[in-house]
């Protein structure tokens, strides 16, 4: 999964689980902030990711990342969360505890933390 790709759902899953707000999402992989606005809530997604200067959007369950031109299929329980990623084709899965967010990514086999 591509970088920013992750930072956006680690955004959009810390607000769906644990309802924290925030316009930036630190990536301890690429040791940067990268800010990301817009709105995110249960029945819509639709947020912008400017380092990328592009969307994702649409329902929780299945997004569509623009910068990437493909889906993301997103799955909430608890506060752990799984998907897939249609544009590496691979599946991912992560928890949340308040803003700090971990995603194993099944195409880097490795943990990827972030804090909002």
């Amino acid at each position: 999964m591509v970088d920013n790709t992750r930072a956006c759902i680690a955004l959009i899953a810390v607000v769906l689980i644990s309802g924290k707000r925030g316009s930036s999402v630190y990536d301890y992989t690429q040791s940067k902030h990268i800010n990301i606005s817009g709105n995110v809530d249960v029945n819509n997604v639709n947020i912008y990711d400017y380092d990328r200067g592009c969307h994702v959007s649409g329902n929780p369950g299945i997004l569509y990342d623009y910068g990437n031109s493909a889906h993301i299929q997103l799955k909430i329980d608890g506060n752990q969360f799984s998907g897939y990623d249609y544009h590496s084709s691979c599946h991912f899965s992560g928890s949340v505890n308040g803003g700090s967010v971990t995603i194993y990514d099944h195409e880097t086999s490795l943990h990827h933390n972030f804090t909002v």
